[in-house]
């Protein structure tokens, strides 16, 4: 079994899981969801102290507030799909989370973290990648909201010297409207007639990953044989396709949001 689908082996079973924390509601890393109090907060995740004057934002719905000095918060606009939300805070790593009406219908705590030495933010804007030609039962079709930028995102960043003993990681913080058998499977997407080919991930022109489920702070480990430290490297995300399609390319429109590198201990990762 070759490298590329041992990536893709990797990626499928973390998705997976992003895909049954999200349907049973209990969502992991960073978020805890609690029925205490009546208010949504935002803490430190590591001291449990609330942070204030983050932003937290509904870019979909053009929406956004900042929380007051116990980190509390009010989602002023309405819930009735699945929508991407982010919260941002200086020295903190960006965050986002997909919610519906039935995760908001508690209080949330919200649980971020401060970034590392040799994390990088690639991209904390959403974007909306494909041709814009797609079904109303598409997954979380009517949470589209901005024009596609086409069939592919691509950004070049630097990366510094990394570590020995660290393993390096792409994060994509959401990601909604894939429409691959598997997320059809799953009951992501309600098309019924046809589904597409997974989302690709590209490092330095090399695919590393697929993408098959939609949901949050999906982790793809980068071969530190693809970094090029102090120089330019890139990343590229192309759209996958309606395989059932034939007469014309069909993409397959999906939005996504809060692109990082972060970096583990070799011990922590293991």
């Amino acid at each position: 079994m070759n490298r590329l689908k041992l990536f893709g082996i990797y990626l499928a079973i973390i998705t997976l899981a992003v895909g049954y924390s999200s349907a049973f509601c209990a969502i992991n890393g960073n978020v805890e969801k609690t029925e205490e109090g009546n208010s949504n907060r935002v803490i430190d995740s590591q001291t449990q102290s609330p942070i204030s004057q983050a932003d937290v934002m509904l870019p979909s719905k053009g929406y956004k507030t900042r929380t007051d000095g116990q980190g509390r918060f009010s989602l002023g606009a309405k819930i009735d799909a699945p929508t991407i939300m982010s919260v941002e805070k200086e020295g903190y790593k960006p965050f986002s989370l997909t919610i519906d009406g039935n995760s908001v219908s508690k209080p949330l705590v919200i649980g971020i973290e401060k970034t590392n030495p040799h994390d990088i933010i690639i991209d904390k804007d959403l974007y909306h990648i494909g041709d814009d030609n797609y079904s109303a039962t598409s997954a979380n079709a009517v949470e589209f909201r901005i024009k596609a930028i086409g069939p592919f995102y691509t950004k070049n960043f630097k990366i510094g010297a990394i570590p020995p003993n660290e393993d390096v990681y792409l994060v994509i913080g959401s990601v909604i409207g894939i429409d691959t058998k598997m997320a059809r499977d799953m009951g992501q997407s309600k098309v019924t007639t046809t589904f597409a080919s997974a989302p690709q991930i590209y490092f330095n022109g090399n695919l590393i990953a697929e993408l098959n489920l939609n949901g949050d702070n999906q982790q793809v480990k980068i071969p530190r044989s693809l970094l090029k430290p102090n120089s330019d490297n890139q990343l590229t995300i192309k759209s996958g396709k309606n395989l059932f399609q034939h007469a014309y390319v069909d993409y397959d429109d999906i939005e996504l949001m809060n692109l990082f590198i972060e970096t583990k201990s070799q011990i922590a990762s293991e």
